[in-house]
């Protein structure tokens, strides 16, 4: 090769991994804090009373402000909890006396002061926790600590988004705190380069304990409130999850952050990916009899850091008191989070429910089956209704986690026949990284794109059918790419050797309102066939009225085959009562076995795919 010619080549090389390597311009574009005149300038003060932990006392200190200027509440995407209502004893504080608040809506209000400088008092009185268990995101307080700040805490001025801010905490003497928020020089005062980063950052605080790994020389913490509990085996918690870390910066090449906590909470559920942390509920009983639960929700919203967080839909775009629209593309933001959640644990050699692959992907396919709302709309209209309100997809009920990691897991098939085993849906996420981790947020067009971009080929008859459309998943054609098939058989649902009684109905209650309202699932369960439909409101059960949910299930479970149940509702034309006989019902069974005289391709790619590779 001619010696100029091989120069150019490498020269050539190491220009393009610079560019991929230092996404920033200028050393300005790296730091935190970027000069404006025009930028107020804040600080918080955050006070937790032991005497009193029924709320939380908020200072917001402002300079070089309007006179007249609005602050407001943000509304979270996924969980908007509403904590405008809880604001309480709200004034403006000057040195030329009081300033004037006027409300302007739920969580919006306007601020009139003199001297361009003022103290926003204000408090959250925290709600009641209506039961044993607490939503692991949401505040709270008790004599062992809490969980503060984040969109629960901080108004922030309107039209400043971007200005950065102070926390100092002002906490009960021996209490501890964990944030992703960035530490400084004062133990208690921590910086947010923005209001993104600072709602999106909560702060635990109070009897803590803590475990410390580092992955290519960046640290992360396991946090554990409170301490101490009940023994359970700390080492496999921690090493478990360095493991599974371990495997997800080796597919993106390096974390997206400078430091990762992952806080779990004994006496809540549920949890919440944030940029540079999670919460997480994991009671300690959990964690001493089923780890491979926790090690579900660690990874699923470990791996949210990068596919949502960083890699967006377009709707989810930058802070806002106004509730954001609902996003199409939550089919990929939670479908391939579930499908990397599953595939990362078994590349780190975590436990997982299914015992391989194959029996993962037949029990992916018995509940897409299994679920008629997937032949009624599409991935982006059920991705839509994923935090939309309840009932919006009428008579049926349907998972975007699950129909978007179905749709992942064939388009990683494709993806792999179509380069000969080359790549795979690994090199799709970091294109997607690179192409949609900024400002700019993706759609449904954009990931096909990506995709047809890794595997040079045509996808446009995939979405039209799937992504856009509502046509059923053709399993047999993408499954024998990998020289696979699958049988499908129709089994009525057993319990302990008797049919099981259709039970497919629930109640809801919507935020605004006191009564009960219907939920069907699906229109060919017993309760669709009678004339029961989402949104009625339930009166009565066999003549006894029902006030709660939990009465409502008492009687579900005391049903039985040939039961006759009598239900009361009331729509606008008036009220019926309903007669349901109670039936039983049938759901599918799924094998997938390999197919004869498969070619060495075949063979191939399922030898790959099998091994997670």
């Amino acid at each position: 090769m001619d010696k100029k010619f091989y120069s150019l080549i490498i020269t050539l090389f190491f220009a393009m991994l610079s560019i991929a390597q230092n996404p920033f311009a200028h050393w300005t574009e790296t730091v935190e804090l970027r000069y404006s005149n025009k930028q107020p300038i804040i600080h918080y003060l955050l006070t937790v009373d032991s005497a009193d932990l029924s709320y939380i006392k908020m200072e917001m200190q402002i300079s070089n402000i309007p006179d007249t200027f609005k602050v407001a509440m943000v509304a979270h995407p996924e969980y908007d909890d509403k904590y405008w209502r809880y604001v309480e004893d709200f004034y403006a504080e000057t040195k030329n006396g009081k300033g004037n608040i006027i409300r302007k809506d739920s969580a919006l209000w306007q601020v009139i002061i003199k001297g361009r400088t003022t103290i926003l008092h204000y408090r959250i009185h925290l709600p009641t926790v209506e039961s044993s268990q607490r939503q692991a995101w949401k505040a709270f307080l008790s004599s062992a600590g809490g969980l503060v700040g984040g969109p629960h805490c901080f108004m922030y001025v309107v039209g400043a988004e971007l200005a950065p801010s102070y926390v100092t905490l002002n906490i009960p003497n021996g209490w501890q705190k964990v944030t992703g928020l960035t530490s400084t020089s004062d133990p208690n005062t921590f910086f947010a380069s923005s209001v993104f980063i600072l709602i999106d950052d909560p702060m635990m605080i109070g009897e803590i304990k803590s475990w410390s790994f580092t992955v290519d020389g960046v640290p992360h913490r396991v946090v554990y409130w409170p301490w101490p509990v009940k023994d359970f085996d700390t080492t496999k918690l921690v090493s478990g999850t360095k493991k599974f870390v371990e495997q997800t910066t080796l597919l993106f090449g390096r974390p997206p952050y400078r430091e990762y906590s992952f806080i779990l909470q004994d006496g809540a559920f549920g949890s919440l990916e944030h940029n540079n942390s999670v919460t997480i509920g994991a009671p300690v009983e959990q964690l001493t009899n089923n780890l491979t639960g926790v090690f579900s929700d660690i990874a699923h919203e470990y791996f949210h850091t990068w596919n949502l967080v960083r890699i967006h839909p377009v709707e989810y775009a930058d802070v806002d008191y106004k509730t954001p629209a609902l996003s199409k593309g939550l089919w990929f933001s939670e479908g391939l989070t579930i499908f990397y959640a599953d595939l990362l644990k078994r590349r780190a050699g975590l436990s997982t429910f299914d015992s391989t692959r194959i029996k993962h992907l037949e029990a992916l396919i018995r509940r897409y089956v299994y679920t008629p709302a997937y032949l009624k709309f599409s991935a982006e209209q059920i991705s839509l209704a994923s935090y939309g309100p309840t009932g919006m997809l009428g008579d049926y009920s349907a998972s975007t986690h699950l129909q978007g990691e179905v749709l992942g897991a064939m388009l990683d098939i494709i993806i792999r026949d179509a380069t000969n085993g080359k790549r795979s849906m690994d090199d799709v996420m970091r294109k997607m990284m690179e192409r949609f981790s900024g400002k700019k947020g993706f759609t449904s067009l954009d990931i096909e794109q990506t995709i047809s971009d890794v595997c040079g080929c045509d996808l446009r008859s995939f979405f039209q059918d799937y992504i856009f459309g509502k046509k059923p998943v053709d399993f047999d054609k993408y499954l024998r790419l990998m020289g696979l098939q699958k049988t499908l058989t129709w089994k009525d649902v057993m319990t302990d050797g008797k049919a099981s009684p259709d039970l497919r109905i629930y109640v809801w209650q919507a935020p605004s309102e006191t009564v009960l309202r219907v939920g069907i699932t699906d229109p060919s369960s017993c309760w669709g066939k009678a004339g029961l439909h989402t949104g009625d409101i339930l009166k009565s059960v066999n003549d006894t009225i029902v006030n709660t949910a939990d009465e409502f299930r008492q009687q579900l479970r005391r049903a039985k085959i040939g039961d006759t149940i009598i239900v009361e509702v009331e729509r606008p034309t008036g009220t019926k009562k309903i007669i349901v006989v109670v039936g039983g019902y049938k759901q599918p069974e799924v094998q997938i076995t390999e197919i004869n005289n498969a070619t060495e391709k075949q063979k191939r790619i399922l030898a790959h795919w099998r091994a997670g590779n």
